[in-house]
C-alpha cells in the first residue's frame, strides 16, 4: 500500500467556519440586545392597540375629516427648502423655543364655526424615543381655541406635536413636526 503524504485541511476549515458562525451569532445577539427598542406611538396609542383597531380608527378619522378640521394657530414655522428629487410634500416644522412653550389649536366645522365641546388630548414626543414624551390627557378650551398648559422643552432636536380630538364617535388626529434649534 502506498502511503498518502498529502495533508487534507478540510476538517480544519469546517471547524473554522463553525467557530466563525458561532462567533458572529453571539456578536449579532449581543449588539442587537444592547440597542434600545422604542414602541411607536402613532395615533397616540401603543402599537399593539393601533394594530388591532386600525380599521375602526381609520373609519372614525374619515368621519371626523368629513365634518371638521384641526388647525394649529399662533406658531412660527421654519421654512423648509424643497428638494427637487423628492416628490413628497413636507410640512414646515414648528419652531420651538427653549424653555416654556404652549400650543393653541382650533377645531372648526365645515362652516368655519369653532367647535368647543371636543374631548382633546395632546402629546409632545420625539420621533425615535418615548423617553421625553409629555402627554396632556385633557386640553382646556379658551376663547374658541384649545390651549395646552405650559410645556418646558430643554433638549434640542426634532419633536412631533400630536393632537387627538374626539367629537361624538368621530376622532381626528393632527401630527405636526417641530424643531428646537441647538444654541
Amino acid at each position: 500500500m502506498a502511503k498518502n503524504k498529502e495533508k487534507t485541511y478540510w476538517p480544519h476549515m469546517i471547524l473554522g467556519f463553525l467557530f466563525l458562525g458561532v462567533t458572529l451569532g453571539y456578536w449579532t445577539v449581543k449588539s442587537a440586545s444592547s440597542m434600545p427598542v422604542q414602541e411607536s406611538n402613532d395615533y397616540m396609542s401603543k402599537y399593539q392597540i393601533t394594530d388591532i383597531n386600525i380599521n375602526e380608527m381609520m373609519g372614525k378619522k374619515i368621519a371626523f375629516d368629513k365634518q371638521y378640521k384641526i388647525n394649529i394657530t399662533g406658531v412660527e414655522t421654519i421654512p423648509m427648502q424643497e428638494h427637487e428629487n423628492l416628490h413628497r410634500k413636507y410640512v414646515d416644522p414648528v419652531k420651538l423655543s427653549k424653555g416654556v412653550n404652549h400650543f393653541s389649536y382650533e377645531i372648526v366645522n365645515q362652516g368655519n364655526t369653532p367647535v368647543l365641546d371636543a374631548n382633546v388630548s395632546f402629546l409632545l414626543t420625539r420621533p425615535h424615543t418615548r423617553a421625553d414624551d409629555i402627554m396632556l390627557e385633557q386640553v382646556s378650551v379658551s376663547e374658541g381655541k384649545y390651549i395646552t398648559n405650559d410645556i418646558e422643552i430643554m433638549k434640542a432636536g426634532r419633536y412631533t406635536l400630536q393632537l387627538r380630538a374626539k367629537i361624538g364617535e368621530a376622532i381626528g388626529y393632527s401630527e405636526i413636526p417641530a424643531y428646537l434649534k441647538p444654541e
